[in-house]
Parts: C-alpha cells; structure tokens; sequence
C-alpha cells in the first residue's frame, strides 16, 4: 500500500469538516466542533488516525488520549461521545490500521484503547459493553413523522400543551445557563455528579453559538422545568442530554420538548434524529425513546488490552446503586466539585 496512516489533529487541520462531511458514514462526534469541546474542557491530546487519499478519508478512527493519575494514559474514541463509528474502507484490512494503532499505543504506554461503535465492528469478539441507541428517520411531513408514535407519546404531548406548558427553542448562552440548572438537579435525582459548567460552557462556545446546536426548554407559569441539548450537522441531528425538574413530571413537558425539537429538524430539512445511548436495564428510557417511532439499535465498546493483545477486556467501572443513593442526598454545590475534580479521569 502507497498510502501511509497519519496521525492528525483537526484542531489543526484545515478542512477538516469539508473532508468529514464527503465521507460516508460521518457523524457529529467526528466533527472539528466536538474536538473543540473535549479539549478546552479537559486538555485531552487528539490523536485521529486516518488515511486519506488526496481528497478522500479512507479511514478514521478518532482518539483522545486521556493521561490520569487515577485511570492510567488510554486512547478513547471518544470521550462522553455515546458513540463514535470508526470509518473504515473496504479497501483496508481492519488489521493493518488497528495493528498501526497498538503500535502507537505500545509506545506511548497506554494501557488500553476503547472503541464506541454503533454498528458492528467485529465478529467474532465479545465486546466490554452493550448500549442500545434508538434512530427516529425523518420525513418531509410533521404529520406523517407524529402518525408514527406511540399512542402514549401522543397523549403526553397534547396533555403538556393542555396544561399550559410553553416550549421554545433557544441558542444564547443564558438558555444553557437554564439548562444546567435543571441538569444539575436531575444528576442529583440519579446519585450522580453534574460535569462542570465549563464543559457546557464549551459546548455553547463551540457548537451552539455556532448554528451546530441548540437548546429547548419548556416553562409553566413562567418557570423553566424541562429542557434538552441538540446537536446537528448537515442532515444529522442529535439529542445529546435532557433534564427536568421532578417536580414536574406529571405535566410532561419531556415530551413536548422533543416534539419542538422533531418538528423543526422535519421542517428543516433533516434526515435522521437519534435519541442517543441508553442502559439496556434502564426500561423506563428505553420505553420513552420506543414511543417516538424510532429504530433501536445496538451501540457496542470494545476495550482492547495492550497489555495482552489477544484480550479484549471487559468494562468493569460503574458506580454502585449504594453509592447512587448516598450521592442523591448530597447538596448540588458539593456535587458540582466532585464533578470538577473527577469528570477528566473518566472520558
């Protein structure tokens, strides 16, 4: 082969988002925005191993080292990205770019490097964790996109604007102001820390500001009790996180959130939504997501041990129902430290 692998920043590469944008198989997190995000937060080093040819990517296979005292140095693909295809050409072996990778992983003394495929990406190996995600495919009709839904999902949404509950999209930094307040309180409900504001902060300098993105909080009597964060890119959007105040949830506002946000990508000429990665025990979500007509998939990671290259080794961090609980107890304030300090060792 002629063509050698290179490893690039696409902080540092112009063009980046032109030559993603021609390549089958792009997604958001492949994007030069999201590299942005990940970097200004935590100071990840990107390493995105391609081949291009001329001006056409054969493969990418996007990592971030993450360096920590508490986690070791590994190459993640990507960080807080519930999933990240590798683009790979048929006209390369799988081998010769993965072999390339643990070259570089080797000398670099990482103790693994972790892949997030929502597809599948090998056959015969078991991988360290299973996600589902759930695709809504967009048509040109609101009216054929809402024929689609679950009965349910219909009534939650007429009862919403039944209640009075307002929705409105937004792209300005006090709306993502508005919706960490909200999603530090539902990371409370769940036992788990909020990330840092700094990382939403980035999120609005980098993606919303710049037309990549948006935000759409719904209020009732004026009070602001439910909101999500989208993101898009050419003719994909996605819902990367969602929070509402308890309090509230007989009004379901969740619902006609989504529904705000569905019509306009509809009418905006968009292909696909995807609602993102969900626990397979999590049923509740999962019945949510199923009731707006989408396609459930499945979202698989694969840790590759460098330490013994015959091994894919299984992903063995969570955090216990136990410690969820005591956490729920905790005040905001200490749980936004916690999240400062631990948030960077666990992309």
């Amino acid at each position: 082969m002629s063509l050698k692998f290179e490893i690039i920043n696409p902080l540092q590469f112009e063009g980046w988002d032109e030559l993603i944008l021609q390549t089958h198989g792009y997604f958001f997190f492949h994007s030069s925005a999201w590299a942005k995000v990940l970097y200004d937060s935590y100071n990840y080093t990107p390493l995105y191993f391609t081949l291009i040819d001329g001006n056409k990517l054969l493969v990418l296979i996007p990592l971030m080292e993450v360096n920590s005292f508490l986690t070791g140095r590994r190459g993640v693909a990507l960080p807080f990205s519930d999933y990240c295809d590798p683009i790979l050409s048929e006209r390369i072996k799988k081998e010769e770019i993965f072999n390339y990778i643990i070259n570089y992983g080797e000398k670099a003394q990482w103790k693994y490097f972790e892949l997030k495929a929502g597809e599948k990406l090998f056959k015969d190996i078991k991988p360290s964790a299973i996600f589902c995600r759930h695709v809504l495919n967009l048509s040109k009709s609101v009216d054929l996109v809402f024929s689609k839904f679950r009965d349910s999902t219909k009534r939650n949404i007429k009862k919403a604007i039944r209640e009075g509950v307002k929705v409105k999209i937004y792209n300005s930094l006090e709306s993502i102001k508005e919706y960490y307040r909200l999603h530090c309180i539902t990371r409370k409900t769940h036992g788990l820390p909020p990330q840092p504001f700094c990382f939403f902060r980035n999120i609005y300098d980098k993606i919303i500001s710049k037309n990549l993105g948006f935000v759409v909080l719904a209020s009732y009597n004026g009070k602001k009790i439910a909101g999500n964060v989208y993101f898009h890119i050419q003719k994909k959007a996605y819902y990367k996180y969602g929070a509402m105040d308890k309090k509230y949830q007989h009004l379901r506002a969740s619902n006609l959130v989504m529904w705000e946000a569905i019509q306009w990508f509809t009418k905006n000429g968009y292909e696909s939504l995807c609602l993102g990665r969900t626990e397979p025990e999590n049923k509740g979500l999962l019945q949510f997501k199923n009731g707006w007509g989408t396609e459930q998939k499945v979202i698989e990671y694969y840790k590759f041990n460098l330490n013994n290259k015959n091994r894919f080794i299984k992903d063995d961090f969570f955090i216990g129902s136990g410690i969820k609980k005591v956490t729920s107890h905790l005040p905001i304030p200490i749980l936004k430290i916690i999240g400062s300090l631990f948030y960077k060792h666990f992309g």
